[in-house]
């Protein structure tokens, strides 16, 4: 058994008090009573199945104040399926985890930058499901649409540059498996957010983007890194360098990146040093060119409530108390 107002549970303390003001008030009458008449009169004013119908009622009222306050707890026991919804869009964050992710032209990294931007994403929407793909050569669904911002943070966390073997940079597959993996029954307004630093070694990635804005797909790019470059780490934390033997750049393709954000119908914004763009994304982009529609996710297990078995008892305790309460004393004598 638990409880949902757990904390009610600390009025039983009172019970104690309730008890003795019972007894001490009940002696008190006693005693008002014996001043009004005699010992030999008092029995007949007073019968002893009176005194003992007052030390049931007595018991009966705590009983009473017991079962409301449990009643007030929330008691729950047994489990039931409850659908779970809210009020969204499904968003899917397409995260590119090639090995240009780890310049340091951001700071700690691009790759580590943007999974922090990701996570302080979720800690604003509401109500929106989110799903996971990671990209570089090749692209994966890591984690479906969900409302279980938990899970999604847990796939999160677990990126890095080894996920997905495949060297370089596929936009056009990231956009293609991310629009793959909506759900095409829903209604609801469908988003990617493509964060990437734009190195689009297929060069497919307007071309998908114009066939998943055909699919009512919206796409808003968040740009890592610095259109001027930094250099690519290598094996053995080397500089990466070319067959002459100059260090090998990395640059932010913000051009190309904000073409993929106009011809989907979406924004681009770039990472800069202590904001949170990606949130600004979210509130000044996508909160104003979605509609949010009613979304399912599942069911979850929830306790089912069991306070009005309490509520009855304690009714009908009270009641009792009512009726048993002493008869009118014997004016006749």
């Amino acid at each position: 058994m638990t409880f949902a107002h757990s904390w009610v549970l600390h009025f039983f303390w009172a019970l104690p008090i309730l008890v003795f003001f019972l007894m001490v008030s009940g002696r008190k009458r006693r005693r008002e009573m014996l001043r009004l008449a005699a010992p030999h009169l008092l029995s007949r004013l007073m019968p002893v199945e009176g005194r003992t119908r007052q030390a049931v009622r007595g018991a009966v009222l705590v009983c009473a104040i017991s079962s409301a306050v449990f009643a007030l707890a929330g008691p729950q026991w047994g489990e039931k399926l409850q659908d779970v919804s809210r009020q969204g869009v499904d968003i899917i964050i397409a995260m590119d985890v090639s090995r240009s992710m780890m310049v340091e032209d951001v700071k700690p990294n691009r790759l580590e930058r943007a999974r922090r931007e990701v996570a302080d994403l979720m800690r604003v929407v509401t109500g929106d499901r989110l799903g996971l793909v990671a990209f570089s050569g090749n692209a994966f669904l890591l984690c479906p649409l969900t409302l279980d911002y938990g899970a999604v943070d847990m796939f999160l966390s677990q990126i890095n540059p080894d996920v997905i073997p495949s060297a370089g940079t596929d936009l056009g597959q990231a956009i293609e498996t991310a629009t793959a993996s909506f759900d095409k029954e829903s209604g609801a307004d469908k988003v990617i957010i493509l964060v990437t630093d734009g190195e689009d070694n297929e060069g497919m990635g307007l071309a998908a983007a114009k066939k998943a804005a055909e699919q009512g797909v919206r796409i808003f790019v968040f740009g890592m890194g610095d259109p001027d470059g930094a250099p690519l780490p290598g094996d053995g934390g080397s500089l990466q360098q070319d067959e002459t033997g100059k260090m090998v750049l990395s640059r932010l393709d913000e051009t190309g990146l904000n073409e993929i954000a106009q011809a989907a119908d979406g924004v681009y914004a770039r990472s800069t040093e202590g904001d949170l763009d990606l949130d600004k994304v979210y509130f000044e982009g996508i909160n104003q060119k979605t509609r949010k529609s009613v979304l399912k996710s599942g069911k979850m297990t929830i306790r089912e409530d069991r306070f009005y078995y309490f509520i009855f008892l304690s009714f009908i305790l009270f009641l009792l108390e009512g009726v048993l309460r002493e008869k009118p004393l014997d004016t006749s004598l």
